[in-house]
């Protein structure tokens, strides 16, 4: 096994005190040594097993929140257009408060 796929010093100690835990009497220490190296094989599947399925979650918690963000930019496409409409309802105002003064001042 190369030093990056092998398991971390931790998980063979913790696989010895597992397996010399078990140990049956008359066991030799290589047939204890052999169950050790399986446990601490399993155990590094094991958590090479958990990092792949937390990369998924992640990618699947980071998509989900894309989507969210693509749904609302719809709904701030509709922002320029009350935005304009407030650029042009002052202008509007003042046209219209100029007619009224005209029509006033033309009926006296």
């Amino acid at each position: 096994m190369s030093k990056k796929n092998s398991p971390s010093q931790i998980t063979e100690e913790q696989a010895m005190a597992i397996a010399k835990g078990t140990q049956k009497p008359g066991q030799t220490k290589e047939q204890t040594k052999l169950i050790a190296q399986g446990i601490s094989h399993g155990i590094h599947l094991f958590k090479q097993q958990e990092k792949a399925k937390a990369r998924e979650r992640d990618k699947a918690r980071k998509k989900q929140q894309k989507d969210k963000v693509v749904e609302i930019q719809p709904e701030s496409s509709a922002k320029p257009q009350s935005s304009s409409i407030l650029k042009v309802l002052p202008w509007a105002l003042l046209l219209i408060s100029w007619c009224l003064f005209a029509v006033f001042f033309l009926l006296e």
